[in-house]
């Protein structure tokens, strides 16, 4: 039991069930609410719960009010504090929380503080699925050798993983070859009701990956968080929002035949997109729900990043119950899922009209086959017309070369597709009938499977489809992430061979759910998402330049036209494939296998409260910003670093792919004796400050409007007049006394949950961060840094202003007197001696963030309360 759980309070309004583990006690939602509860969306039904159960009684009046007061104007300013049940971390973003846990650990015990007090306040789990890579590929040992480059490229890591589970009490490392962080959670963690001491309650969580909401299509209540905040409530610090608008997403009918849970979710991202549901909970009801199944839902929740949202939740239902039995849960824990729903006002109901801020309806028999692309997973596309989404057009293929718009990667990768079986076994069949007919992925195109979790591996293997895979080159070759986070690896040599020539834009097709420029390899600046069927279809056209609904995939032996209707198939063939491959005990043989994964037992770790750090490491390094210093507002004009356009994501902040010998950051790891052949990617070297801040803003298609035609990465030191690198700019900004801001437009900061695109910024000096708008996880990780995120005046674009590298701002602001959206006034001075007043408001939404920006971030914050609740330990006992 954690401390919270130990903590709750027992004198809320109760309701009582009969269990066969006996009688449970629930908070009584009817009681609070009365006939106002069946109004309101079950997102703050849950949200409300775990305010009443963890709360003092003296609190839930104000709370109660405050949620009736939003059935009314469906919207509210009203902040809500929430305590998780756990914590969902994977490598990547573990990696850098554990870095700085070490050295916390190291300030306490330098300022006295026994470093052992530092503890986890609530369960984490950590999966190790970012760091797979597509070293090989088309050959039965591939997995067995990618796992083992894995483990020789980050061993110095994965050893400090070992030191935080042996170190830090509730901390459970699963390791590689376990799977993906969100369908570990979905297979394995999951237990939608939660019962302790007696009271049972809804199973919650926060994640490190903006995918958590992928749990979402269970029932379970989480969504992503940066790696920031996640390190704050593990400590302690609760997590503080304002009650949430909540979209309503209504569908009617049922999925057609052949239609796909991607081809849904493609749609539900488009469509949300363009509703603009930015930082809202988004939930999902009516008749249609029923109609689909937990994977289904899973897809579609998984991908509410992408639409902008933190939640995409389905409610929980017997689809619910019929998906945890499925799992090999036991008939007692899914009948208590369902009595308590019912019992607590959480069952859903088809029928049911919630009061929401907004919603939108879709029609499921309108989905048609889709893909997303070239470019931003919001732009979906008719799987048909991917030849359209190119200008100029893609040059006519001949045959006597690799082809424009060449199928350069088809990966069927990621949570978001292979956790629905049903989708893994029509790829599976699709390949079946392909090599049937004799039609194989031409020799450039790299082929990979990397399956959410090592059962979907056993569900293949049962039912015969792994080797009809494995015969066009979707063999295995690991259960992580891979392709969909840039771990794609190198391309084939005739691809190669072919880049940088006129009229060659090789692609990725991919069954993942980001395609921005550069992310799935820095090659290739054109990718396309589609459901796993589809991709192995491309991948055995070798190109996108056609209409692979109409025309031939390729010919028979005869010389006979094969289409893809040809190969596509049935629901009622799914359905009965599917069958004969499930078994339920797969769900635990199989993670007790992965488990048990020898090369993770034969890793020696560190022991002691404290890390011991390597100075010569380029992998681990004690970071500078872990310290207890308080941000003050600097008199000092600001100058700018950068000034960008729309759509500048964590990948181009901070990238995850391949590191090169040519970069800043490869050479900076090679003059301190890196392989100049193997730099590892990005996403292995988040330990090391000085690398990560070598590498951010350095993605090809950043530009800086102060120098537009420079490379990226660079800027001008506006006393010297000089272009130089960032880091160059920043160290001779901050030996000047000057701070900096960051000028960008629209949807700043989307994409991953990356807490290095907010270190880097950090870092270089940056104090403010001026943008049209921002994504949700990417301005909290601004905050957890001492980072100011503030809003453009409307209609504002950066480039309309003209910033010029010798124009200054000066922010008029007190950390004192700081509010939540608060308008800031900011007096742009220019060159020319002229000036002009702009307002903005600062992108803060609650009194915790205002505090962290008091304190200079949620690290200094989280050392000043343990030091103080030490000092004030050692006066109580004096």
């Amino acid at each position: 039991m954690h401390e919270e759980a130990q903590g709750m309070t027992s004198g809320f309004p109760a309701g009582t069930i009969q269990t066969a583990q006996g009688s449970m006690r629930h908070v009584d939602l009817d009681a609070l609410l009365g006939a106002d509860l069946c109004r309101l969306p079950h997102v703050l039904r849950i949200l409300l719960e775990n305010a009443v159960r963890n709360e003092p009684a003296s609190a839930w009046p104000t709370h109660v009010a405050a949620i009736r007061a939003w059935l009314g104007a469906g919207t509210s300013l009203h902040e809500i504090p929430f305590l998780p049940g756990r914590i969902m971390m994977h490598d990547t973003t573990c990696g850098p929380a554990l870095v700085d846990i070490a050295a916390m650990r190291d300030v306490l015990a330098e300022n006295g503080v026994d470093p052992s007090r530092l503890q986890p306040k609530i369960p984490v789990d950590v999966s190790t699925d970012h760091s797979s890579g597509v070293d090989y590929f088309g050959r039965g040992d591939a997995f067995a050798l990618n796992l083992g480059r894995e483990f020789e490229r980050n061993a110095e890591r994965y050893r400090l993983m070992k030191w935080a589970s042996d170190t830090l009490p509730g901390l459970r490392v699963h390791p590689p070859g376990s799977g993906i962080m969100h369908t570990i959670n979905l297979e394995r963690l999951s237990r939608v009701v939660i019962v302790e001491g007696g009271i049972a309650f809804p199973d919650t969580l926060i994640g490190t990956d903006s995918h958590t909401p992928m749990v979402n299509g269970l029932g379970v209540l989480g969504w992503g968080v940066g790696g920031l905040e996640a390190e704050g409530a593990l400590f302690g610090v609760p997590v503080i929002l304002r009650i949430p608008d909540v979209i309503g997403v209504r569908l009617d009918g049922r999925l057609r035949d052949g239609a796909m849970a991607t081809d849904l979710a493609l749609s539900v991202t488009e469509a949300l997109r363009r509703f603009d549901v930015t930082g809202a909970f988004v939930e999902f009801f009516g008749p249609g729900v029923s109609t689909l199944s937990v994977g289904e839902r899973a897809c579609v929740a998984n991908m509410a990043p992408e639409y902008g949202a933190s939640t995409g939740y389905f409610p929980i239902d017997e689809a619910s119950c019929t998906y945890l039995a499925g799992i090999g849960r036991s008939k007692a824990d899914t009948a208590l899922v369902r009595d308590y729903a019912k019992a607590a006002g959480l069952w859903f109901d088809p029928a049911a009209k919630p009061r929401f801020t907004r919603t939108l309806s879709i029609d499921l028999a309108s989905i048609e086959p889709s893909m997303a692309g070239p470019s931003r997973p919001q732009d979906r596309i008719a799987a048909g017309n991917t030849r359209s989404a190119f200008s100029p057009p893609l040059t006519t293929f001949k045959g006597s070369a690799i082809p424009d718009g060449a199928v350069a990667i088809a990966a069927i990768t990621s949570c978001t597709n292979t956790s629905d079986p049903r989708m893994l076994v029509a790829a599976g069949l699709l390949a079946r009938k392909a090599a049937k007919a004799g039609l194989y992925p031409p020799a450039w195109v790299k082929t990979s499977l990397a399956p959410g979790s090592p059962t979907a591996g056993r569900l293949l293997s049962r039912n015969g489809l792994l080797a009809d895979l494995e015969a066009l080159g979707f063999g295995i070759v690991g259960y992580g992430c891979t392709t969909c986070i840039g771990n794609s690896g190198a391309l084939t040599e005739a691809v190669q061979a072919e880049l940088g020539k006129p009229s060659f834009r090789p692609v990725a097709v991919l069954s993942g759910n980001r395609n921005f420029p550069g992310r799935v390899h820095p090659d290739l600046e054109y990718g396309f998402l589609a459901s796993p069927p589809l991709v192995i279809a491309f991948a055995l056209t070798g190109h996108v330049n056609l209409d692979i609904t109409a025309d031939p995939l390729g010919a028979s032996e005869d010389g006979q036209p094969i289409y893809l209707a040809d190969l596509w198939p049935t629901g009622a063939e799914i359905d009965a494939t599917l069958a004969l491959g499930t078994a339920t005990e797969d769900f635990e043989s199989a993670y007790t296998e992965a488990a048990a994964n020898p090369l993770w037992l034969a890793l020696e770790a560190p022991k002691g409260a404290r890390f011991v750090w390597d100075e010569a490491s380029t992998y681990l390094r004690r970071p500078p910003f872990v310290k207890f210093e308080r941000m003050h507002a600097s008199s000092a004009l600001a100058r700018p670093l950068l000034v960008l356009g729309d759509d500048i994501t964590t990948d181009h902040i901070s990238p995850a792919n391949q590191i090169r010998a040519i970069s800043e950051a490869g050479r900076h790891i090679i003059a301190r004796g890196g392989d100049p052949g193997d730099l590892n990617v990005f996403a292995s070297r988040r330990g090391n400050f000085e690398v990560m801040v070598s590498g951010a803003f350095t993605n090809r298609l950043v530009i800086n409007q102060l120098v537009p035609h420079e490379p990226a990465g660079r800027t001008v030191h506006a006393p010297s007049g000089e272009i130089v690198t960032l880091v160059e700019a920043a160290r001779r900004y901050a030996s000047e006394g000057t701070p900096l801001v960051i000028l960008a437009g629209e949807r700043y900061g989307m994409g991953s949950s990356r807490d290095w695109a907010a270190k880097a910024v950090a870092l270089l000096g940056v104090r403010a961060v001026m943008a049209a708008s921002f994504e949700r996880i990417h301005r909290t990780n601004l905050i957890g840094m001492g980072v100011l995120p503030l809003l453009l005046p409307e209609n504002v674009r950066p480039e309309d202003l003209g910033i010029s590298a010798e124009d200054a701002f000066e922010i008029d602001f007190n950390f004192e007197t700081l509010a939540p959206r608060a308008e800031v006034p900011v007096f742009l001075s220019r060159a020319n001696g002229m000036g002009e007043r702009l307002l903005m408001r600062a992108a803060i939404e609650t009194s915790l963030e205002v505090e962290l920006l008091r304190a200079g971030g949620i690290i200094p914050h989280v050392l000043r309360r343990y030091l103080d609740c030490e000092r004030s330990r050692l006066e109580g006992a004096a």
